[in-house]
């Protein structure tokens, strides 16, 4: 796991070695072991190390291959020893043990398609000396950043906004971006960030840079596949199916020559992955697995009693941070700093505590229960496309299995199927609820994001392919990065094997949600290894940040530093807006007080 650097001067002079180094200094954190440069002609690398595999000289970055290739890269490819091999029997030799050496012999070997054959995450730029291009790609769901802009006659790319920002002598809002994430709550769904100017390169999409034309091109390499066989799996051949992948992808994702560890709020799908982990772990050490997990303050939202339950199953090494409102309150400008953009609710900042707890403790790698829900129907969300997908007198039974077996009332459960399901519905509401918003500011909104999200929902795959692609986790995914990143900590995401996500929206959708349970397949499938009072929970947290404990003691400087925000008194009126301050939910006002902040620390302007 590193970070990278890239200038290509399209002036076809040479690039200015202080500006990829500044690039660099800006991503130490993301690679504390090494640093490395590479300039040829009107190009630029520069890589930042963090060592996992192959911690020896041999992995160091950019590396070259044949004199003709070079690549900086950010990842892990899992499956790079079976891949070794194959190339192995195709004459090709390595030297050194790393997964770094195996992408460029791929890329030799299968051009631009070779990403096809990776099982992992990655963000890289591949120089080809002999067809004078320069070969980007990003993993398949987008769990590694590649952010990119054209400023005078650069073409800029790297790991992080800041890195770009370096250049830019004004940091435009981007207001359509900036609008969908406070009014309906929307982010990183489009290639798009807050910054007027500067795109991410979008997951499943590789980039060519011709060298000769100074031209690129985007495209798509991979598009989820639904294995229409395993529809017709009966239940126990399902769920023997779905365990013997999560195994495989577990163990993948503990390849290390690092210390690992892993996630454990005390939810489903971090608790499946700590116990799964431990046993295969246990195989080849006589250590205790390591268990890292967040402990909130507040009743409510504290699930670390459920966390105790599965480390004394699991015989798990657990370490706990319990983060204060103090500390909260001193270290939230740094928060959004690290997240480069403004982002949904505190929660944000226990993630953070906890891969910091794990780096106080030497372990470099973390697995993690990321795309568990949006694989396996977990939010309660989305019942609406379960019972739409039924005959009626299904549905009728399983709205009423569906409110017994969650934390959604009848009542709410109703909402939550009129609501999510209704483009007009919600959009009614969303003005409702920012009545404070101008009206041409509100109008800026792009429909078509509620209206697409609201049609995903009368077919199952198409709203788990939504949520995948744009709606729910990609945004999640930047989270995990820069939160991770920031303490020089690798997250690896087990849920988030290609073949586990395929399979998983392949599989009979009765067996997602059954008699009310979402996520029962999960649930079947870790029934022996974890405390039934965790396999069977209604409730879900993951988390979660005591944030009306926090945000009511802290409502009087959010709304001071609310009022000091140029872009919030622009959109909005703000006569209204302080009359209705002390009404509106915690979320709404965290996302104003977090855009404002936002403002303030990347001193952000509008045309």
């Amino acid at each position: 796991m590193c970070g990278i650097s890239g200038i290509i001067n399209k002036r076809k002079t040479k690039v200015r070695e202080a500006d990829i180094v500044a690039m660099n200094q800006l991503i130490i954190h993301r690679g504390p072991d090494a640093e490395g440069y590479f300039f040829f002609e009107n190009i630029a690398f520069g890589h930042r190390r963090l060592s996992i595999i192959d911690l020896s000289e041999n992995g160091k970055q950019p590396m070259n291959y044949l004199e003709n290739y070079t690549i900086i890269y950010n990842g892990e490819i899992y499956n790079y020893i079976e891949i070794r091999n194959q190339l192995k029997e195709l004459g090709y030799s390595f030297h050194s043990e790393s997964d770094t050496e195996v992408i460029i012999a791929s890329y030799i070997q299968w051009g631009t398609d070779c990403v096809r054959k990776f099982n992992g995450m990655w963000s890289f730029a591949l120089f080809d000396k002999i067809k004078k291009l320069i070969f980007c790609s990003r993993d398949r769901f987008g769990m590694k950043p590649f952010y990119y802009t054209e400023i005078d006659d650069l073409f800029i790319f790297g790991s992080e906004i800041k890195q770009l920002l370096y250049f830019q002598k004004l940091k435009i809002a981007n207001f359509p971006v900036l609008l969908e994430y406070l009014i309906p709550d929307f982010e990183d769904h489009t290639n798009e960030t807050f910054f007027k100017n500067i795109y991410k390169l979008e997951q499943s999409h590789s980039l060519i840079y011709d060298l000769n034309e100074n031209t690129y091109k985007i495209f798509p390499y991979y598009e989820l596949q639904i294995d229409k066989t395993l529809a017709n799996l009966d239940e126990r051949d399902s769920i023997n199916y779905f365990e013997d992948l999560l195994k495989n992808s577990i163990m993948l994702r503990l390849r290390s020559d690092v210390k690992v560890g892993t996630c454990l709020s005390g939810g489903l799908d971090s608790s499946a992955v700590a116990s799964i982990a431990s046993i295969l772990y246990r195989q080849n050490s006589i250590q205790k697995f390591s268990a890292f997990t967040a402990k909130s303050i507040e009743e409510a939202t504290d699930e670390s009693h459920f966390a105790r339950q599965v480390v004394e199953k699991a015989d798990l090494d657990w370490h706990i941070t319990e983060p204060s409102y103090e500390e909260f309150y001193k270290e939230i400008d740094k928060i959004i700093e690290i997240q480069e953009e403004p982002f949904g609710s505190p929660s944000i900042f226990m993630q953070y505590k906890v891969f910091g707890k794990a780096a106080e403790n030497k372990c470099t790698v973390l697995l993690d229960g990321q795309g568990g829900d949006e694989i396996l129907l977990g939010y309660e969300r989305y019942y609406p496309a379960f019972l739409l997908s039924l005959n009626k007198r299904d549905a009728l039974r399983n709205f009423i299995y569906s409110s017994a077996n969650s934390g959604l009332s009848k009542k709410q459960l109703l909402y939550y199927f009129f609501y999510f399901t209704s483009p007009s519905l919600r959009t009614a509401v969303l003005h409702k609820r920012f009545r404070f918003i101008k009206k041409k500011y509100f109008d800026l909104l792009n429909k078509q994001s509620i209206i697409q999200s609201c049609a995903s929902y009368s077919n199952i795959v198409n709203l788990q392919k939504t949520e995948i692609k744009s709606l729910q986790l990609p945004h999640l995914l930047k989270y995990e990065d820069r939160n991770s990143m920031a303490h020089s900590i690798e997250s690896r995401l087990p849920f988030l094997d290609y073949r586990m996500v395929e399979s998983s929206l392949s599989l009979n959708n009765n067996f997602k949600i059954k008699n009310g349970w979402t996520k029962y397949i999960l649930r079947k499938s870790i029934e022996p290894l974890v405390p039934k009072d965790i396999v069977w929970r209604k409730n879900k947290l993951g988390f979660n940040a005591p944030e009306s404990l926090w945000l009511s003691s802290y409502r009087q400087n959010m709304l001071k530093v609310i009022d000091d925000s140029n872009i919030v008194h622009r959109i909005s009126d703000f006569d209204k807006l302080r009359g209705d301050f002390k009404n509106l939910n915690y979320r709404i006002m965290w996302r104003l007080y977090n855009l404002a902040k936002w403002e303030e620390i990347f001193n952000v302007c509008y045309e």
